[in-house]
């Protein structure tokens, strides 16, 4: 194929993505305020019964919504949008290359959601007991629509781009990259990297950031065994 063939095909795939990530966006923005409340969970339970979520702009709510929408949009075209990378991809690509691509993206969409899963369940309600607990009869949690929902967002899509380390471990040991010994032996350093990698990714607080750390910590370890593995089906494949 030409140059101008492969530039035809990237123009349909991307039109195809995008008009399935607008539809999807649509239908989404008529559930949006549902998806939400569901955000919102976490926080109501853990503040006082007659406290709530606050907005001190004329159209906050309203974009608040829309970017919701352009979430679960995209969320809900993915398979769509991974399909057309694939299609466009997929020529160009060995047969022993197309064997990984399948189970690289099921792996890695399991992971990132067990992430996002892991803060929503695990880190938001201790994390938002912890900070509601410094109220006082003189200081009132009120906290923004927007406030909320950036932190909140933030920090899912923070755990859900951290558990893809063994992902990314996986596919680097195959390449042959890196080797389950090098990663043992800069452990140390690796505990250190997860509380800096922490600090970046979530807010500048302790508790998130060591709610975080944690988890990369046993991620770093499983990702040690998961190197192995892949080095053991090298030398059996070899």
């Amino acid at each position: 194929m030409h140059l101008t063939d492969h530039l035809e095909e990237l123009r349909k795939r991307l039109l195809v993505a995008i008009i399935a990530v607008a539809i999807c966006t649509l239908a989404a923005y008529f559930f949006s305020e549902g998806l939400f409340r569901l955000l919102m969970v976490p926080l109501l339970a853990a503040m006082p019964a007659e406290n709530g979520l606050i907005f001190t702009g004329l159209t906050e709510t309203f974009f608040i919504y829309l970017k919701i929408s352009l979430l679960a949009g995209f969320f809900m075209a993915s398979p769509i949008v991974i399909y057309q990378i694939w299609s466009f991809t997929a020529p160009g690509l060995y047969a022993h290359e197309k064997k990984y691509v399948f189970p690289f993206v099921f792996f890695a969409t399991f992971f990132f959601v067990g992430g996002a899963l892991f803060g929503y369940y695990v880190v938001f309600p201790f994390g938002f007991k912890f900070f509601i607990s410094f109220a006082t009869d003189f200081i009132k949690p009120m906290p923004s629509v927007k406030e909320y929902f950036s932190f909140s967002v933030r920090l899912l899509f923070a755990f859900g781009i951290v558990f893809e380390l063994p992902v990314v471990t996986a596919f680097l040991a195959l390449l042959g990259l890196i080797k389950a010994q090098t990663l043992a032996a800069k452990r140390k350093y690796a505990i250190l990297g997860a509380f800096v990698i922490a600090a970046i990714l979530t807010p500048p607080d302790v508790v998130s950031q060591t709610m975080m750390a944690l988890p990369v910590i046993v991620l770093y370890e499983l990702s040690i065994w998961v190197a192995k593995i892949c080095a053991r089906k090298e030398q059996v494949e070899d």
